[in-house]
């Protein structure tokens, strides 16, 4: 899609405590996405911000592919996304897309899978990063449902107990970074066995580990809840990992807020993902939790400023020091912020 921004100018919302600090830990800057908006990048993510009135005062990065080198050896190319981004931030910095310190941390791609090989494009990646990269993401997003698209790393199902994955997963600590797990909700079980063998190493569980809403999954979502809930419970014993609460806006979640004829409003997301949220952090706590736009991947269903009041009103019963961590202490520490 080009953009949606039409459809979304259907609900506006004036912001809950406006005034509230947030680092938001988790959104892309994309060339072109299926189902997301083109050529989004500073400029059009500070213009979501601005207009949702939201008080965000830096942010965080996650690779999504973007810009890799076209030349040089293949294990190498990611690093021009460390690059790439490092010169977004930069922009950000400016102070003329507004006060934000848009992309502080970055989280860039390197491929575990080439074993001890792999630290010498983590030292490149935190080369070219300015202080700001932070990490790295992969996608082990696998089903065996053939209609649900796995990462563009082509994990196997194994992914994160294979061997020469995890003789790479170890380079991460010796540098102080963190691991982005992206999985989907029948693999967070290889999430909390990876996070008992390196307790050392600080896992960030994105998007909920990934609830399944669509295809085989389509109308199971009380099912896969249960299995869901259990998972996330054995996860959460692990202490090294933190859990962001958001992303559930894609069209995997099987939401399909994109087909209304009006976007929802934030009391709609709140009640459709509360439980979700809820339970997470029942187990997780106010201390390990942070919430997340994944934007511009969400705003296929909602804008910037309905989103962060809907979670907003999850919240509005904590206290402030609980609503001060999961809106901003909690991403400053665990990124270095």
């Amino acid at each position: 899609m080009t953009d949606n921004n039409d459809w979304l100018a259907q609900v506006t919302e004036a912001p809950l405590e406006p005034e509230r600090p947030i680092i938001d830990p988790h959104h892309h800057l994309y060339i072109e996405r299926p189902n997301t908006e083109t050529d989004y990048f500073v400029p059009k993510l500070a213009a979501d911000i601005e207009a949702s009135g939201h008080n965000i005062v830096a942010s965080v990065y996650i690779e999504c592919n973007a810009m890799y080198r076209k030349d040089g050896p293949e294990a190498m190319r990611p690093v021009g996304e460390v690059e790439y981004v490092a010169g977004q931030a930069a922009m950000a910095e400016s102070g003329v897309y507004g006060p934000a310190r848009l992309c502080a941390g970055i989280i860039g791609y390197a491929d575990f899978r080439l074993g001890q090989a792999v630290g010498e494009v983590l030292d490149a990646q935190l080369s070219v990063g300015g202080g700001r990269f932070k990490g790295i993401r992969f996608q082990g997003t696998w089903s065996a449902d053939p209609n649900i698209r796995p990462g563009r790393n082509k994990p196997s199902d194994k992914q994160f107990e294979a061997a020469d994955f995890r003789e790479g997963f170890a380079e991460l600590a010796p540098r102080g970074l963190v691991f982005e797990a992206w999985c989907y909700h029948t693999h967070i079980h290889q999430v909390t066995a990876l996070a008992r063998a390196f307790p050392d190493t600080i896992i960030v569980l994105n998007h909920h580990g990934g609830p399944i809403g669509v295809e085989s999954y389509a109308g199971k979502q009380d099912e896969v809840f249960e299995q869901w809930r259990k998972d996330i419970t054995a996860l959460a014993a692990c202490e090294n990992v933190h859990a962001k609460l958001g992303g559930l806006q894609m069209e995997v979640n099987g939401y399909g807020w994109h087909k209304r004829e009006k976007p929802p409003t934030s009391e709609e997301l709140c009640q459709a993902t509360k439980r979700w949220h809820e339970h997470a952090l029942d187990v997780f706590g106010t201390k390990r939790c942070l919430f997340e736009s994944n934007f511009p991947v969400d705003k296929m269903s909602c804008s910037y400023g309905v989103l962060w009041n809907s979670f907003k009103r999850l919240a509005k019963d904590y206290s402030e020091d609980e609503k001060a961590a999961l809106f901003h202490d909690n991403a400053a520490r665990v990124y270095g912020i």
